[in-house]
């Protein structure tokens, strides 16, 4: 079509050598308009300078005195306005060239609009020193709708000044303003297609850029929060801000710490932050099996592999394949399976036990282990070949008394699963917060939520006080542990309380989470090679000290603290360990 008019074009010849005054010319008016409109509406340019070269171009195919091209957006505001022939006002003052009144009706009708005479509308009533300055002869206006997909998207009008004998071009103007705003209808919803579709484009892409950074920054930004573990102090903070940038590969995680730190929650943290959430987490106690119970439960075996295999059993690793195997306190295995076990981390390929048949796993593989594993490789009791293997992202977990802070909110939390388990309505007054948070907890989370449920479970009335703690009635238990721990220490006796678990003064105990490589933190500045520090972690004062600070205490151990740099209770253990009878007044 465009070539057509082209070829029709080129026979009319130039507009600047047309002959004037003849049939021809005035015939071929409107084509070439349409033709040369089309080309302005098809130029690569921003919408509101098409619409206003429109308007300007005009004029070259009308005998118009102001021309107007008004756009309005899908609420039917106004969005473009854009005028011909009105130099010497401001492009603001565009209602003097064509009045709201007018556009309104156009748009509301949705037809055009001619009056011969606007001194005699009462639409120009408002306007009509403008319309009519600089001329005693009648003034026309024309406007038409500018409309596409039936929609109304503007107006475009002109008006002119006219004698009795040029009013019976209106018919023909009409057509040609209809036919223009036809074609400039078109172009505006067109370029709001492309523009919508370029907004929606820009948002998928800074939406994914925000995921991009969200994956790539640094969990350190933000603090990470997971179900089930509780805490705000700046230890557990950097450990949870590391297993959430850990989650997301699948490298294998070493979890260090003493006994009841939590290492099984974390674990599970780790699969439900991974890609891997999906599949199954499944978990196995190294400890708690002997060495052939713990080689079928891993790797399963087939029917008649040994008396009592009546049927083929699938193994641990073969129901956590495609999602995460916890490996809990890996560090009590045997050397022999051991070797069994580094074959199937490194090849990632095992057989059942009693079968031949080679089977493939991917596994997330998670270790646990509260056992000092340097100290164990070096006497000969873990292979190094393992070691490496499985320590690839060592996690150390702070212990509870790097965590004071956390034991408040952690006794609320055991007390509420307490209320809701039994049905009770139990709270602790602020006096029991106070004690409870002083406490040494050897045992961690798992001794506190011990402590709480005792003291839950025989709590006289509905709020829990002091004298509700076993603690305070010399019923202790861990207490006593703690004393005996002391006692065994003085005759070189075997502590079989802390044998088996992660020695606080360990290297591997004394590395907080954060500190250097090689630097060692010392816990509450303890050496575990001082034997001025028992196995309640606080420092054995000597009798005579105690007794002089006691003294110029007046006998009130909190005074006797803050001179000695204990606290009470510290004190108290102190006292009743060097049998020194407080003296009352």
């Amino acid at each position: 079509m465009a070539q057509i008019m082209r070829d029709r074009v080129d026979e009319i010849g130039p507009r600047n050598t047309r002959p004037p005054n003849t049939n021809m010319h005035a015939a071929n008016i409107p084509l070439r308009g349409i033709y040369e409109i089309s080309e302005i509406l098809t130029a690569p340019t921003r919408l509101e300078i098409t619409l206003a070269n429109v308007v300007n171009i005009l004029s070259s195919f009308l005998q118009m005195r102001h021309g107007a091209m008004v756009a309005l957006d899908a609420d039917g505001e106004l969005e473009i306005v854009a005028t011909a022939g009105n130099n010497h006002a401001p492009q603001s003052d565009w209602r003097r060239v064509i009045p709201q009144a007018v556009v309104d009706r156009i748009v509301a009708t949705g037809a055009p609009l001619v009056i011969h005479d606007v001194s005699k509308s009462e639409l120009f009533q408002a306007g009509l020193q403008t319309a009519l300055s600089g001329t005693h002869m009648p003034v026309t206006f024309i406007g038409v709708p500018i409309e596409a997909e039936e929609e109304i998207l503007g107006t475009l009008s002109i008006d002119c000044v006219r004698d009795g004998a040029a009013s019976m071009r209106c018919d023909e103007d009409v057509r040609f303003l209809t036919m223009v705003a036809n074609l400039v209808g078109r172009t505006i919803r067109l370029h709001r297609i492309l523009g919508s579709d370029r907004q929606r484009l820009d948002e998928g892409r800074r939406a994914e850029k925000s995921v991009d950074e969200k994956q790539t920054r640094p969990a350190r930004h933000s603090h990470v929060k997971i179900d089930g573990i509780i805490g705000e102090s700046p230890a557990l903070k950097q450990v949870l801000e590391t297993v959430a940038v850990v989650a997301r590969t699948n490298s294998t995680v070493l979890l260090r710490g003493e006994s009841g730190t939590g290492k099984e929650f974390f674990a599970q943290a780790i699969h439900k932050l991974s890609p891997r959430s999906k599949k199954a987490f499944v978990k196995l106690n190294c400890a708690a099996l002997p060495e052939s119970v713990l080689e079928s439960e891993l790797f399963g075996h087939e029917k008649g592999a040994f008396t009592g295999a009546v049927s083929q059993r699938a193994g641990r690793f073969e129901l956590a394949n495609g999602g995460t195997l916890l490996l809990d306190e890996i560090g009590e295995i045997s050397p022999a399976f051991q070797a069994k076990l580094l074959r199937v981390l490194q090849e990632g390929e095992l057989e059942r036990v009693g079968g031949t048949r080679t089977l493939t796993v991917d596994v997330r593989l998670i270790c646990a282990t509260n056992k000092d594993l340097e100290t164990a490789v070096v006497n000969g009791e873990f292979r190094a070949d393992l070691y490496y293997r499985i320590n690839v992202v060592p996690i150390m977990l702070p212990p509870l008394r790097e965590r004071p802070g956390d034991i408040p909110r952690l006794a609320q939390a055991f007390l509420e699963r307490f209320n809701s388990e039994n049905h009770r309505k139990l709270a602790f007054a602020p006096s029991g917060l106070d004690l409870i948070s002083q406490c040494y907890f050897p045992g961690n989370v798992r001794e506190l939520e011990n402590c709480v449920r005792r003291t839950a479970t025989l709590a006289r009335s509905s709020t829990i006080a002091t004298s509700d703690f076993a603690c305070q009635n010399s019923q202790c238990l861990s207490s006593l542990l703690w004393k005996g721990a002391d006692r065994s220490n003085d005759s070189n006796a075997g502590d079989e309380f802390g044998r088996n678990r992660m020695p606080v003064g360990s290297p591997l105990g004394a590395r907080r989470i954060g500190a250097s490589e090689g630097e060692e933190v010392p816990v509450n500045a303890r050496d575990s090679s001082d034997p001025a520090w028992g196995a309640t972690g606080m420092r054995v004062i000597d009798r005579d000290r105690l007794i002089d600070a006691m003294q110029k205490a007046g006998w009130v151990q909190a005074k006797a603290g803050r001179i000695l740099g204990l606290t009470p209770r510290q004190v108290g253990y102190a006292l009743r360990r060097h049998g020194i009878e407080v003296k009352k007044f």
